[in-house]
């Protein structure tokens, strides 16, 4: 099957419930029912970053493969690297059901899943055995258990059992479903949690990059000590940013009062405008995802000119597809062209950019 036919069963799959029908699409792909993306690579849209080499900058963010279920198959359907997780130390059932709800009129998803996961040794089991080398970069989203007593020690087990299997690892501290993690986000527990990660680190033979992942509903004046306690303790880069619990009065779905975070193209402009300030508070010495309602390849031009240098979606692709890659993939070449970029590096951060001095 090819991802264009994979994407075109994918409105049958809008009769069922949405937390089934995601279900189904990660045994689909387990089974190699969605095919591949056999187009030769572009080369304006390789780039290296956080030490690694990326085909093209389009990531699939965290929350579809939550189990790391399809690692090989999602990366053959052309994505520039795969981020699994949210994975917690210990099996976690998650929020009741219903927990996940669609917004076909906004294009837009709503989810209060609370990080359902098979625990840290299921998630191991498989990313260990997974063949080497893989396809794209393999990042892991870790996250701690609702009842976590010992917060930054569970971070930093994670991170130390991660290291030898993931190319790159995000702390998430920005999940709005998990009570009280947010509050990681403020610069004394931020620190804490970075230094028991930095302590388990100095003791690894290998040692992954550091992403920290943020919520879009940060004050503007949260965000200066966040970039300084990710620079003081060696975090490579932030993922700008998570679901947002904003509701926009534009949002028209009978489902937009639903309890969780709102994910689609209703959080590209806070999302991206966030992007903008945080590259500029951190002067390229951080290393930035853009995410948040990127549908097309327009969308990911702009958070790359807003200063990502990788861009990560989730909600397109559960309504489009796995035909929605090489459709973006093909976009973003075509947008770089009319914009005069010779390739994807050259438009990284070109809205932000300091002049330079005479």
């Amino acid at each position: 099957m090819t991802p264009a036919l994979a994407s075109a069963l994918t409105p049958l799959l809008r009769a069922l419930d949405p937390e089934t029908a995601h279900g189904l699409a990660l045994s689909a792909l387990e089974w190699g029912l969605a095919g591949r993306d056999a187009a030769p690579e572009d080369p304006r849209l390789v780039s290296h970053a956080l030490g690694l080499r990326f085909a093209n900058p389009i990531m699939l963010a965290a929350g579809f493969d939550k189990d790391a279920r399809a690692i090989l198959p999602l990366m053959r359907l052309g994505f520039g690297a795969v981020e699994a997780g949210s994975v917690t130390p210990r099996p976690q059932a998650g929020n009741p059901r219903p927990r996940l709800f669609r917004l076909a009129e906004d294009r837009a998803v709503i989810n209060r899943m609370g990080f359902n996961n098979a625990g840290l040794a299921a998630f191991l089991a498989r990313i260990s055995t997974l063949p080497r080398p893989l396809p794209a970069p393999l990042c892991a989203n870790i996250g701690i258990n609702k009842d976590s007593m010992a917060k930054a020690a569970d971070y930093a087990l994670l991170y130390a059992a991660l290291a030898p299997h993931a190319d790159l690892v995000t702390v998430n501290i920005s999940s709005p479903n998990t009570p009280g993690l947010r509050d990681l986000q403020g610069e004394q527990s931020l620190g804490e949690v970075l230094d028991a990660i930095g302590a388990a680190r100095a003791r690894l033979p290998r040692t992954p990059p550091i992403l920290v992942k943020i919520a879009p509903d940060l004050a503007e004046e949260a965000l200066a000590p966040i970039v300084s306690a990710c620079l003081t303790r060696g975090v490579a880069g932030l993922i700008v940013s998570n679901t947002t619990l904003s509701r926009p009065e534009t949002l028209r779905s009978p489902h937009r009062g639903e309890t969780g975070g709102l994910s689609g193209a209703p959080l590209l402009a806070p999302s991206t405008e966030m992007l903008r300030r945080v590259a500029r508070i951190a002067r390229g010495r951080l290393t930035l995802i853009g995410v948040g309602g990127v549908a097309n390849g327009a969308d990911a031009l702009t958070k790359i000119k807003a200063g990502a240098s990788l861009v990560q979606l989730y909600s397109a692709f559960a309504y489009d597809g796995p035909a929605l890659i090489p459709r973006l993939k093909r976009e973003l070449s075509e947008a770089l062209s009319r914009e005069g970029f010779g390739n994807v590096t050259d438009a990284i951060g070109v809205e932000v950019r300091e002049p330079a001095r005479p």
